[in-house]
Order: structure tokens, then sequence, then C-alpha cells
């Protein structure tokens, strides 16, 4: 069981890595969950758009 506080404590330094790999996961997550919220958001404004104007 030390050995998993030891690992998490990161010797010494965790309050250093703990935030920057929580930050890293943020931005990735980010990357993935942006670009599909504004796929989605130009595809409903084109069908608005083509529905307005019968295209």
């Amino acid at each position: 069981m030390s050995e998993i506080i030891d690992f998490l404590a990161m010797g010494g330094y965790a309050r250093f890595i703990w935030p920057a790999y929580v930050l890293t996961a943020i931005v990735l997550l980010l990357n993935v969950v942006l670009p599909i919220r504004k796929e989605k958001n130009l595809i409903a404004r084109l069908r608005t758009y083509h529905s307005r104007n019968n295209l």
C-alpha cells in the first residue's frame, strides 16, 4: 500500500504533477468535444438554411 502512496506523492512534487495531468486531460477532452459540437451546430444551421431557401 505504501508503494501506491509513494507513487501518488510523486517524490514530493505531486502538487505540480497532478494538476498538469488534469489540465492535459481537460485539453485533450476539449480537442475532441468542441469540434463535434461545432460540426453538429453547423449541420443544424445548414439544414435550416436549406429548408428556408428550398435548395
